[in-house]
């Protein structure tokens, strides 16, 4: 944990968010001093919600740049639930991504990231399912465990523990696991098996940080009792860097692209409205930390240190900021000296950074590959360089994790480079890099962790690292840094990447579900591509008993690094409907080799590697479908396009600006991508084209949208009103309004067995308001609610049929789910039948 502040550290404050996420932060003199006064302040707060984007960056950044408090943020998941809008990832990777937003959205707002192993299951309507799904008992020792490392002297709870049934479940949740955990935190008898690494900790106080949101509108709010609120002008101006708090609260909440939560900053006065809940009430209701002594008075021995520190920031030079690395070193000695083992590190850790950053020491360790396996030994570029007169000795490096130390005895004097190489060796056992949240089978609620010391770290644990060791006035600074790899692009500039650890080969299927829907066999194709050089082995295709996998095994001989070979099974299906998954698994030198590996990248957050079981799902099935060319238009991102390559259609990817009454003719159907009409604006000026296409004859179907921020309100060719009506209980019982209509029947028979092996939910943002045009096909609803009635609807339009659907096809398609297929085969089919009588459901 030490080693993760330190790195925390060194993306502090005002980090320019258009920099690549893995290059290294070089601080400015307004930074470097924002930071000295900081080291003064020993008073912390942790906020704590359910996902990425729940946090209140606003107050996040007031606490940390206004107040100076350690400020952290615990989001009980990784928003692994939620919709994606720059890719097609879902789930787990979806999780990745939103991990590292979160994770850049601190650098940005001050703040630090921590999480639970809690599974961003999706929408929840209470928190007593969530509960249930999550595991109670193990998120509520995670919050505990993360109250304890982190020690803080309030707690900020994002939602109101008592709105249970008003919001989502998992935010109600997260509120009540806080409450129970800040007396629990204290109890030595609860989860005892963590105090091998902290002590029980009692938090003074808890808050409730409210809006008028909470209040259902802002007159209600103005006019609400605000007796037990304490207000915080938190809209206050950085003048050294001519930034207010708002504006750098909507940098830190930009990084969540994948939510389309970009943000533009506000100015002048605002104000955050806290609810004291729990612990020492305050009296002024002035100050959080009123009544706590976040001085260095609170740490035995301390307040030298702290006399020294005001006296750093009174002498600070912002013209020569090196002047100020003698007595940084000196209060570096003197926190290491001390006995304490929470602030005394902490702030050693700020003020070794500091010292770096006032000298302007540059140091890195560079792999000459961005990939490799374990037990390869790598020669590193060195590059160290103090672009200061204060006199450092560089006396070694140590290349971690074999604690290799290379001796240096090299002066580092003023703005000369010092460039060596040294040799880093990665041990047989070395981990591969992936993210260690991923690395055990969990379930649907909970994330397996096995070492209690890892859970709550928020990123990949990365082995390959180099310290350098360096000496100044007789104290001795360790320097860690991550071994990186780095490139010049020619649009982008310098690039850096870091090494990633890999296996020595990795293995794909090319379709991730493949429909056998006769009694043919099917080639399956599977990529094998080198984690290293001069890579030899078997590959076979490991299927249930009852299939058919034509050869046994394939030999394969790659000569190079990171080249690849596409090689095929034939696989015959049996008889009967069945399905099961087929898995790829490379053997070399007598070790299975069973993973694929999935590069996740882009431009706002650090490239990532996810290492999954490299496997498909095989579905025999006698579904049929009608229909040949399908149009698609791409929304936010899903896989639909590939899903219905496998029932057999030929799919066009359609760019909105490319839709003509010609282009459009020789398509059986268009489909809408998922919130395709809340992210392509060219779809607005478009909708008499595709409704022209309808009227001709032909299909279109429309996958869900949310009601707000339609591109058009024009969505259908009749009225329609979308809400935020979900059936989020995957297995929740579907009634069949209208059992005689096409879509039920024709080509396949849709029974409530299509219905079970849903994933996540069933549907969202269902139409509640519709034109008696509308045939209205299934009904369902979460317990103890009323039905819901606009997951599928159908109108006849001119000659043609217009589609409207919130099921989340998205998901289940994907996922194999043969019920899912079916629907929409008949969905495309409707045009090939005669339109039979069918039940009306009033809207």
């Amino acid at each position: 944990m030490f080693k993760k502040l330190v790195q925390l550290f060194s993306c502090i404050l005002f980090f320019a968010p258009t920099l690549r996420a893995q290059q290294p932060a070089k601080l400015n003199s307004v930074e470097i001093y924002n930071q000295i006064e900081k080291l003064n302040f020993l008073g912390s707060v942790l906020y704590i919600a359910a996902h990425p984007d729940d946090e209140n960056t606003r107050l996040i950044s007031y606490l940390a740049n206004d107040q100076k408090a350690r400020t952290g943020y615990l989001s009980l998941t990784r928003g692994d639930g939620g919709q994606n809008l720059i890719g097609t990832q879902l789930r787990e990777l979806l999780g990745v991504i939103r991990t590292q937003e979160l994770i850049e959205a601190r650098k940005i707002d001050g703040g630090e990231q921590f999480f639970s192993r809690a599974n961003d299951f999706g929408f929840s309507k209470n928190p007593t399912e969530t509960l249930a799904i999550w595991d109670k008992e193990q998120v509520l020792a995670d919050v505990i465990w993360a109250i304890r490392k982190f020690q803080p002297d309030v707690i900020v709870n994002r939602f109101d523990h008592r709105s249970a049934g008003t919001t989502h479940g998992h935010h109600t949740a997260s509120a009540m696991l806080s409450v129970e955990s800040f007396k629990e935190a204290a109890n030595a008898n609860r989860f005892p098996e963590q105090l091998k690494w902290v002590q029980p900790w009692q938090t003074k106080r808890q808050f409730f940080n409210t809006s008028w949101w909470f209040y259902g509108t802002i007159e209600k709010f103005n006019t609400a009792d605000k007796t037990n609120l304490i207000a915080l002008q938190t809209g206050v101006y950085f003048t050294g860097i001519g930034k207010s708090n708002q504006e750098i609260a909507a940098l830190s909440r930009s990084r969540h692209q994948s939510q389309g939560f970009g943000s533009t900053g506000a100015r002048g006065e605002e104000i955050e409205y806290l609810e004291f809940i729990n612990g020492t009430p305050l009296q002024d209701k002035k100050s959080l930390f009123e009544g706590i002594d976040t001085s260095w008075n609170r740490v035995k021995g301390g307040k030298p240190i702290g006399e020294l520190l005001t006296a750093i920031a009174k002498d600070f030079d912002h013209k020569n900021p090196a002047a100020s690395i003698p007595a940084l070193a000196k209060a570096y000695s003197m926190m290491t000296a001390l006995g304490d083992k929470q602030w005394a590190p902490l702030k050693a850790a700020a003020v070794k950074e500091l010292i770096a950053a006032c000298a302007g020491l540059y140091l890195e360790a560079v792999s000459p590959i961005q990939e490799t396996t374990p037990g390869s030994v790598l020669k590193l570029k060195m590059e160290a360089i103090n672009r200061s007169n204060a006199p450092f000795l560089l006396q070694s490096v140590t290349a971690l994790p074999e604690q290799n130390t290379t001796t240096i005895e090299k002066d580092l004097k003023n703005n000369i480079v010092q460039n060596f190489t040294i040799d880093l060796k990665l041990p047989e056992t070395t981990n591969y890099t992936f993210p260690y949240w991923l690395s055990e089978n969990g379930t649907v609620g909970m994330y397996a962790v096995n070492k209690q010391e890892n859970i709550g770290i928020p990123d990949i644990i990365r082995e390959a690292k180099v310290v350098f060791n360096l000496q100044i006035n007789g104290i001795t600074l360790p320097f860690e840094r991550t071994v990186v790899y780095k490139y010049n692009d020619d649009v982008k500039g310098e690039i850096y990447n870091y090494l990633d650890v890999v296996p020595d080969v990795t293995t794909s299927i090319t379709d991730k579900v493949i429909l056998f829907r006769d009694n043919k066999s099917k080639y399956i194709g599977v990529k094998i591509k080198a984690g290293k050089d001069a890579v030899k082995g078997t590959l076979a295709l490991e299927v249930p008993t009852n299939w058919k996998v034509i050869p046994t095994t394939i030999p394969f001989e790659i000569a190079r690094k990171g080249s690849e070979q596409l090689v095929f099974f034939e696989v015959t299906a049996p008889q009967n409907a069945t399905e099961g998954f087929a898995k790829s698994v490379a053997t070399v030198d007598g070790k299975r080799f069973d993973k694929e590996q999935i590069i996740i990248n882009y431009d706002h957050i650090t490239k990532q590697q996810v290492l999954q079981t490299a496997q498909t799902k095989i579905i025999k099935t006698d579904l049929k479908s009608f229909g040949e060319k399908i149009a698609y238009i791409m929304g936010a991102g899903d896989e639909v396009p590939n899903s219905l390559s496998q029932l057999g259609y030929s799919v066009t990817i359609l760019k909105p600006d490319a839709i003509t009454p010609e282009s459009l003719e020789s398509f059986d159907a268009v489909i809408t991508g998922v919130r395709a009409y809340n992210t392509v604006n060219a779809l607005k000026n478009k909708q008499e084209i595709l409704f022209d296409f309808v009227k001709s004859g032909k299909t279109m179907i429309v996958q869900y949208n949310t009601p707000t921020d339609l591109v058009t309100e024009n969505l259908a060719p009749y009225s329609l009103k979308l809400s935020r009506d979900r059936v989020t209980e995957e297995d929740a019982e579907v009634r069949f309004l209208a059992p005689n209509h096409p879509v039920l029947n024709f080509p396949n028979k849709i029974t409530s067995a299509d219905f079970k092996g849903w994933k996540q939910e069933q549907g969202l943002y269902y139409p509640s308001t519709f034109d008696k045009a509308f045939i209205s096909i299934i009904s369902s609803n979460d317990q103890g609610e009323t039905p819901k009635n606009g997951a599928l609807l159908v109108a006849p339009y001119g000659k043609g049929h217009y589609i409207y659907t919130g099921l989340s096809f998205f998901r289940e398609l994907p996922e194999g789910v043969t019920g899912a297929y079916k629907l929409l085969a008949n969905m495309i089919s409707i045009q090939q039948t005669t339109t039979v009588p069918a039940q009306k459901i009033k809207p």
